[in-house]
């Protein structure tokens, strides 16, 4: 199992391919995102204070 081996990580390696042995990108654990609705998020409009 050295280079020529496809299915070691050493082996994707020398060939310059991904798979199960040698991922792309890490694994994230999923994450879980809260719903908010779009009016809550809005920022409200200021209001103009009158001048004395």
């Amino acid at each position: 199992m050295g280079r020529g081996d496809i299915k070691t990580k050493k082996g994707k390696i020398a060939k310059g391919s991904f798979g199960k042995s040698r991922p792309a990108k890490p694994a994230k654990k999923a994450v879980v995102v809260a719903a908010v609705n779009k009016e809550e998020e809005a920022p409200k409009k200021k209001v103009a204070k009158k001048k004395a």
